[in-house]
């Protein structure tokens, strides 16, 4: 951050909390060029939200963290907002990520705690079902496109053959179909353990929803429960979905008593989001030089072939993913 927009910040931040007792340090970046950072002093901490204003919005925060805190999800509090300069100071959910503390006996509970906070969200449609806008088709296809082009093009320097091209043409189409035949709910889009936040008084906090839209029931829980960070066994795994489709029935978000559908569901469009995942974490690494995420495509691939391998008409996708070479 050059010296000037710091002191912008500061400005800006001193100007909200009426007093300038506070040091500086960064909190967190993330895919964006969103940067956080925590302020500390004397009355306590904050969050200082730095959005360029050429480069992202600040307003789709700010409109829909008041929506999910209106319906009794912790979400940051919104104390102040600059605009024109691309600023917001918020309230501090703290530094206790789900990640750190995911563990053999810990994840019953902190799963239990999400997948309450996943039901409140998802009920909330009831409320406005205008409110996000639709995880369209063309959506959908857009970010599985991110795969061949990112991943496949510029990660591992494959050019596609006419009939691999046809194929995953075949295979995203299938993809999109199964997500649209869905209930239709509010979607976080990135609800998984590097934005979700350990609070003793108030399980979960919940961190960067600004993209959030109207789509599949089983989005956010694939992005729980297939997390790109940490993973479970599938077994458990396959419980724990079976449980969220009956408290997701009981909550009134769908009528289906079929819980291995529910399961396909959740493998399917799990299979969407770890190709789409695959290209982001590749496009991070080349084009953006943010190269951290490509730790994390081993586990994103193992999740693409193990789950590919699963429905037959997956199968040529999954044949295609066992040739490429790991990298």
């Amino acid at each position: 951050m050059s010296t000037d927009r710091m002191a912008a910040l500061q400005g800006f931040s001193s100007q909200v909390l009426g007093h300038d007792r506070f040091a500086v340090t960064p909190a967190s970046t993330d895919a964006s060029f969103r940067r956080y950072f925590r302020l500390t002093g004397d009355k306590g901490s904050w969050i200082v939200m730095d959005a360029p204003p050429d480069k992202e919005k600040i307003e789709p925060f700010v409109r829909i963290a008041t929506k999910l805190g209106e319906i009794g999800l912790n979400v940051p509090g919104i104390m102040g907002c600059d605009l024109a300069q691309g600023f917001c100071l918020l309230t501090d959910l703290g530094q206790r990520l789900y990640l750190s503390e995911l563990r053999a006996d810990t994840v019953e509970r902190l799963y239990g705690d999400a997948m309450g906070a996943l039901i409140v969200l998802q009920t909330g449609t009831f409320l406005d079902p205008g409110f996000l806008p639709p995880y369209s088709r063309d959506m959908l296809l857009a970010e599985m496109e991110l795969f061949p082009t990112w991943y496949l093009g510029h990660h591992l320097g494959i050019r596609l053959a006419a009939e691999e091209t046809a194929m995953l043409k075949t295979a995203f189409a299938s993809l999109v179909d199964t997500a649209l035949e869905q209930p239709q709910v509010w979607v976080h889009r990135d609800f998984h353990s590097r934005n979700l936040m350990i609070d003793p008084r108030h399980n979960p906090g919940i961190l960067d929803f600004q993209d959030a839209v109207r789509g599949p029931i089983t989005y956010d829980l694939v992005s729980l429960l297939r997390d790109c960070y940490v993973s479970w066994p599938r077994e458990l795994v396959v419980d724990w979905v079976k449980g969220y489709c009956a408290l997701s029935r009981e909550s009134g978000l769908h009528d289906s008593e079929d819980e291995e559908l529910f399961v396909e569901w959740f493998d399917r469009m799990g299979v969407q989001r770890h190709l789409k995942v695959a290209g982001i974490f590749a496009r991070l690494h080349h084009r953006d030089g943010k190269s951290g995420y490509l730790a994390d495509l081993p586990l994103t691939m193992r999740y693409l072939q193990e789950t590919t391998a699963l429905y037959a008409d997956l199968r040529p996708l999954h044949d295609f993913l066992l040739t490429l070479p790991r990298r």
